[in-house]
């Protein structure tokens, strides 16, 4: 997949730790592990000639300390051949951010919903809608673009907040669920190709219905073996 998605001009592919929900069939990011990244990465990395590949610290291989974060990071880059690294938080993590930065390794920054902390927040619902929130995710933002982030993501938070955000820093904003005014978007591929039909946010745009598509196929496949029609003369040796 990745090399289709290299092939059609995608400029940056992040390999999410959301493989933990579409791949491996957990409710939740947090349980994939930073070993499981690091063998999604390094697929993708086989794959592709021009993208950017940038590769989610999973939860719990960097909030520790600094440099458990750093030792993560190398672990990333070292054995997946990523070209960067993401992970979530703001002030909490500014340590850590900046210990991977010192390191020579590009770091990309993620606020607003962050799923990693969704015991904490208990929903999927929609960041910094309310001032307060709202005044600490741009104080964030601009804190990692002063420590050294290359990019940040912006997830669930209001159009109008993230437009503020994007036009008050220098680096890329990436939005998801996020609106238009930012400098680039990004979805889930099973997402977008329509392989997980029971997940319908707003902010999806589905551009294939694949699971209907491959239900249709595997049922054909079914039906033409027990039919004995498959395989026929042509498909034999």
């Amino acid at each position: 997949m990745a090399k289709i998605v290299d092939g059609a001009g995608i400029d940056v592919i992040l390999v999410g730790d959301s493989a933990s929900n579409v791949m491996a069939g957990h409710e939740t990011t947090l349980p994939i592990t930073l070993d499981q990244m690091i063998y999604h990465a390094s697929s993708v990395i086989r794959a592709i000639t021009r993208a950017l590949v940038v590769v989610d610290l999973p939860f719990g291989s960097y909030q520790s300390d600094p440099k458990e974060a750093l030792r993560s990071a190398i672990r990333i880059m070292k054995e997946s051949g990523g070209h960067a690294v993401k992970l979530e938080g703001g002030k909490e993590v500014k340590e850590s951010v900046k210990r991977i930065l010192n390191a020579g390794i590009p770091v990309m920054g993620h606020l607003g919903l962050t799923p990693q902390s969704i015991y904490k927040f208990g929903t999927y619902t929609v960041r910094a809608k309310e001032e307060e929130e709202a005044a600490a995710l741009k104080e964030d933002a601009l804190m990692l673009e002063r420590v050294g982030c290359c990019a940040l993501v912006l997830e669930k938070v209001p159009a109008k907040l993230a437009k503020e955000v994007a036009e008050s820093l220098t680096i890329p904003v990436i939005g998801i669920g996020a609106g238009g005014g930012v400098d680039g978007q990004v979805l889930v591929t099973h997402d977008m190709l329509g392989m997980t039909h029971e997940f319908n946010p707003r902010f999806l745009r589905r551009y294939l219905d694949m699971y209907t598509e491959m239900t249709s196929a595997f049922e054909q496949y079914s039906a033409d073996v027990k039919s004995k029609d498959f395989p026929n003369e042509s498909e034999q040796y």
